[in-house]
């Protein structure tokens, strides 16, 4: 996507035509195998598809224009070794070359993400190819020594006038648009989407999406989600998919990344090669000197102007039959779907900070209800929550499987308790979604134990030697962070707070026979202050409460010490 877009010209249904032919066609030359999946979508994505809302943005871009030009049909010659220097001397075609602070930024990704989600073989190939497509390389490599862009690299307003229709999520920050989003920065994300994707990739302490660093750390993990193993055909073709929603982007995505794998030389910043045409020029992508004209077809011989008839008269050969019309392309997958079903989904209730045992399953039906496979479902998290799918992420695309069933990824709760929906949506088709109630609960314990088994004592007017300490738990596992109260009570029947015997002091040293606010630490483990004793003694209760209703009553004693022994009589002296 360029930086400076000057105008934004309609596409016309002509040339839209001719543009998304050619990118087909030069794409199908270069790129692995492809799917025979139709995505239904035009050569800018976008451009007709529902525009999305904020909250339910499911793609990096937000569908917004992309470079369509192609890499040449000649491959690059690799990399030199290294001269004598110890700097190798560029070489291949320039489209090879990519900015040396760019394609560092890649390759440390790459080596972040081969630690952190080794699953997921994410080749630093696939991020320069985004790069390219997206952004030209950071338009030919201007960045600064730190890797941020020399000014914003920005797509187009998405206010709904051609392209999705984001309202501003970011006050203006990234973008400068107080009004509506646009794709940001080297990998050309929306700031709603960076809102929960951004990466700090230089160690700078800020997730700037107009840092190379940033935004290549922050594409890898988006791309490694939903346990996705780009090592797979079908897994890497829905990790570019979910990053700009179009058959005709994946085309052209494939082409450079198979490029890029047969070698690529960096190139001093600032001087890399700039596409020039984009998904919404209207014009076709430019060929590239080193691409080749489009085979011909097998020639056809040129008839007699004259043919001779059986009479062989010379008369003129009949007018030819008009060649039959084109057959109606089949309906995808997606084009049948005519409404989503719950797949028994069980009540999504959790505690906060802890896993969710159900996951939510949807299920894409005809009109006839009869399951669709290989449809795509975005599931969005909606609502002020801090849940999120496994991996961070709070958007998910699942394929539906041969029974029409897509599962969302499991969910899992923030420290925020209350309600939210997660709503599901059939991706490249208008369908009614649909809206899944959450509850995230407060942490809670069910059972209260004291850790130690040592009588708690002490004389009046005195402090008690021991702390009381006590774990909490929930369903024998370590309840943390748990809320619990702590209350001197006056009798096993009477929870009321005592006015006499065992105290806490308060920061000021009075009395208090109350604390509220107690939590359970990391390891489910609750500590009180220090006791004290009045002058009154007895035996008296303290009453510990948590949330979710674990309960533990522990006495404490306040007796006078015992009198000394009375010293043995002395033996009678012997007569």
């Amino acid at each position: 996507m360029a930086a400076h877009f000057g105008r934004r010209l309609r596409k016309g249904a002509a040339t839209t035509a001719v543009a998304a032919a050619a990118v087909a066609a030069l794409s199908a030359s270069q790129a692995p195998g492809m799917p025979g999946e139709d995505h239904g979508r035009p050569a800018t994505a976008g451009a007709s598809a529902p525009a999305p809302d904020a909250t339910s943005d499911g793609n990096a871009t937000g569908n917004s224009p992309y470079y369509t030009d192609l890499p040449p049909l000649n491959s690059p010659n690799p990399s030199p070794s290294p001269s004598a220097t110890g700097t190798p001397a560029p070489q291949g075609d320039a489209e090879a070359g990519i900015p040396a602070t760019v394609l560092d930024a890649y390759k440390k990704a790459e080596a972040e993400l081969r630690s952190a989600k080794p699953g997921c073989n994410l080749p630093w190939q696939l991020l320069a190819a985004i790069g390219k497509v997206e952004s030209g390389q950071a338009e030919g490599g201007r960045v600064d020594a730190d890797g941020t862009t020399i000014g914003r690299i920005l797509g187009p307003a998405l206010d709904g006038n051609g392209f999705a229709l984001i309202k501003d999520t970011d006050h203006g920050l990234y973008d400068g648009n107080t009004a509506y989003d646009q794709a940001v920065g080297p990998m050309q994300f929306i700031p709603s989407t960076w809102a929960w994707a951004g990466r700090d990739g230089n160690g700078d302490g800020k997730k700037d999406p107009n840092n190379v660093y940033d935004a290549a750390l922050a594409a890898g993990h988006y791309l490694c989600r939903n346990g996705w193993d780009l090592a797979r055909e079908d897994d890497l073709h829905s990790a570019i998919l979910s990053y700009n929603d179009s058959q005709d982007y994946l085309n052209t995505v494939l082409s450079w990344l198979e490029y890029y794998r047969k070698g690529t030389h960096s190139v001093p910043d600032g001087t890399g090669s700039v596409p020039g045409h984009r998904s919404d020029d209207g014009t076709p992508p430019a060929k590239s000197p080193k691409h080749t004209k489009a085979p011909k077809t097998k020639a056809h011989p040129k008839p007699d102007p004259k043919p001779s008839t059986p009479g062989g008269n010379g008369s003129p050969s009949p007018t030819p039959p008009k060649p039959p019309a084109p057959p109606t392309p089949s309906p995808t997958p997606t084009d049948t779907v005519d409404h989503l079903r719950d797949a028994g989904t069980a009540k999504l209730t959790a505690m906060a900070g802890h896993a969710f045992s159900g996951r939510i399953g949807t299920r894409a039906e005809t009109k006839a209800g009869k399951a669709v496979a290989k449809v795509r479902i975005r599931f969005t998290i909606t609502g002020d929550t801090d849940a999120t799918f496994a991996g961070g992420e709070r958007v998910a695309t699942v394929a539906t499987d041969a029974k029409g069933v897509a599962l969302a990824p499991a969910l899992q709760a923030g420290e925020k308790t209350g309600d939210f929906k997660v709503m599901a949506t059939v991706v490249g088709r208008t369908v009614t979604g649909l809206g899944y109630p959450v509850t995230v609960t407060e942490r809670a314990a069910d059972t209260l134990a004291r850790t130690s088994d040592t009588p708690l004592t002490c004389t009046p007017g005195g402090e008690f030697a021991d702390q009381v300490q006590v774990k909490a738990t929930y369903k024998g596992a370590v309840a943390d962070k748990v809320a619990a109260t702590a209350t001197l009570i006056k009798s096993d029947t009477d929870a009321t707070e005592n006015d006499k015997g065992p105290y806490f002091k308060d920061a000021d040293g009075k009395p208090v026979r109350t604390l509220t606010g107690l939590q359970t630490d990391a390891k489910g483990l609750l500590t009180l202050p220090k006791l004290y004793a009045d002058d009154t003694t007895g035996t008296f209760l303290l009453r510990i409460t948590t949330t979710g209703g674990a309960t533990l009553t522990v006495e404490l004693k306040v007796a006078a010490a015992d009198a000394s022994p009375s010293p043995s009589p002395s033996p009678s002296a012997s007569s």
